[in-house]
């Protein structure tokens, strides 16, 4: 998490575990699919452009800086996914570079110290 990463001229940095929805086990054919994805641990994720720059095929990716080493992506993942609320755990996520979608999350986890549901998510809409 944090990792900051030149690809070609640009660089950029892990800022998030991607999220598997529903559309991918309608793309599929397989209704557990994201569910499988995420517990797998093997979901990817998505990089934030620091500085803009020119990517081409067979560039390399190469590490500049790794600020959080106690905490790789599995680690925040793990948090995010699993379905046992850590409070310490969470309260030590909050000092990461987090996306406002996970800092949002991990907050109201706090507050209202339990887990959403994801089955819309994972599942899709109720048809």
């Amino acid at each position: 998490m944090g990792d900051r990463l030149r690809l070609g001229t640009a660089l950029v940095e892990v800022s998030q575990a991607r999220q598997p929805c529903w559309k991918l086990s309608d793309r599929f054919g397989v209704a557990d699919m994201a569910r499988r994805v995420q517990d797998s641990g093997r979901s990817g994720w998505y990089y934030r452009v620091l500085e803009a720059g020119a990517v081409q095929a067979g560039d390399t990716l190469a590490l500049m800086e790794r600020p959080h080493p106690q905490w790789p992506l599995p680690r925040p993942a793990g948090l995010l996914y699993g379905r046992t609320l850590d409070v310490t755990e969470l309260q030590a996520a909050l000092a990461l570079p987090l996306v406002p979608s996970w800092r949002k999350l991990f907050e109201r986890r706090l507050e209202q110290n339990g887990m959403e549901n994801w089955e819309s998510r994972l599942d899709g809409p109720s048809r």
